[in-house]
C-alpha cells in the first residue's frame, strides 16, 4: 500500500467504526427500518451523480434485477439487522460480530458458489466461531427481551454479507464499481421507501438523532463507499479487506470515548480470538509446510 492508500484505509475503518456509534444513538428514536431508509435514501441521492452518463444508466437498467437483489442482501437486510442489534448491544460488541463476515463469505462460497476452501481455512473458521462464543457466552439469553435475539440479528447480518459478496463476485463483477455502489444503493432506497415510511415514528425526532442519522448516510455510507471502491481500484481487494480488522478497533475506541462503553477482559479476549481466526481464514495469516530435501 502507498502512504495515501494507508491513510484512506484508516479513514475508511474510522467511518465504518463510527457507523455503529451513529446507529446506537439514532436507532432508539428512528427505529431500525426508518433509520436505514434515511441512510440509503440520502446515500443514494449523494451517489446518483456518479451515474450521470447514458452508458451507466443503460447498465443499471440492464442489470436492475441483479442490483435489486444485491441491494436487498447487501444493504437493506444487514443494515436493518445491525440497527436492530444496536438497540441492545454495545457498538463495539456489534462490530466484533460483524467482523466475522469473511467467515460466512468463505462458508457460503464453498457450499453454493464452488469456491475452494483450503485446509488451513477450516481452522480459522472454527477459531473465529469460538471467538464469537467467547464474546457472547454469558449473553445468549433467548427469553423475551434477552440479548440472544439481538446477537442473532448481528450474526444474520454477517450471513447476508456473505451471500452478497459471493453473488456480486459471481454474477455482477462485470459492472463498474460506480454502477454497483450507486445502483444497489438506489435500489435499497426503493425497497425501504414504503416500510420505512409506514414504520416512521409518531413522536418528533430530536436534533441529536437526526445528526447521527445524517452522519450515518453522508459519512458511513456515501463517503465510505467511495473510499472503499477507490481502495479496491488502487490497492486491490486483498489489501482493502484488512479494513475488516480495523473497524472493530475503531468502533470499540469510539464507543469507549463517546458512549462510555466498557472494555471488559472478555471482550478483549473474544476480539483477539475472533480476529485471529478471521485472519487465518482469509489467508492474511498463513504457514507453509517445510519441504524435505
Amino acid at each position: 500500500m502507498s502512504p495515501a492508500d494507508s491513510l484512506r484505509l484508516i479513514l475508511l475503518s474510522t467511518l465504518w467504526g463510527m457507523s455503529f456509534i451513529f446507529m446506537r444513538v439514532a436507532v432508539p428514536e428512528f427505529g431500525p427500518v426508518s433509520l436505514i431508509l434515511v441512510r440509503m435514501g440520502i446515500g443514494s441521492l449523494l451517489l446518483l451523480p456518479l451515474l450521470f452518463s447514458l452508458r451507466y444508466i443503460k447498465l443499471v437498467w440492464e442489470n436492475k434485477g441483479g442490483l435489486l437483489l444485491l441491494g436487498l442482501v447487501n444493504h437493506v437486510l444487514p443494515f436493518s439487522l445491525l440497527a436492530l442489534a444496536t438497540v441492545r448491544l454495545e457498538a463495539g460488541f456489534t462490530s466484533l460480530i460483524n467482523a466475522t463476515t469473511p467467515i460466512f463469505t468463505a462458508l457460503l462460497g464453498a457450499l453454493f458458489f464452488t469456491t475452494p476452501v483450503r485446509r488451513q481455512q477450516y481452522l480459522g473458521l472454527a477459531l473465529a466461531f469460538f471467538g464469537v462464543y467467547v464474546l457472547s457466552a454469558n449473553r445468549l439469553d433467548f427469553a423475551l427481551g434477552g440479548d440472544g435475539w439481538f446477537i442473532l440479528a448481528a450474526v444474520g447480518a454477517t450471513f447476508c454479507y456473505g451471500v452478497a459478496t459471493n453473488y456480486s463476485k459471481t454474477y455482477l463483477s462485470h459492472l463498474p464499481v460506480r454502477v454497483l455502489a450507486a445502483g444497489s444503493t438506489a435500489m435499497s432506497a426503493l425497497i425501504l421507501l414504503i416500510p420505512g415510511l409506514w414504520l416512521w415514528p409518531a413522536e418528533p425526532i430530536s436534533g441529536l438523532a437526526w445528526a447521527n442519522g445524517l452522519g450515518l448516510a453522508a459519512f458511513s455510507t456515501t463517503l465510505a463507499f467511495l473510499l472503499y471502491f477507490g481502495l479496491i481500484s488502487s490497492a486491490g481487494a486483498t489489501a482493502t479487506s484488512t479494513v475488516t480488522f480495523l473497524v472493530p478497533v475503531s468502533a470499540l475506541l469510539w464507543g469507549y470515548l463517546l458512549l462510555g462503553e466498557r472494555l471488559s477482559l472478555q471482550v478483549m479476549v473474544g476480539m483477539a480470538i475472533t480476529l485471529t481466526g478471521t485472519a487465518i481464514a482469509t489467508g492474511m495469516i498463513r504457514w507453509r509446510r517445510r519441504e524435505v530435501a
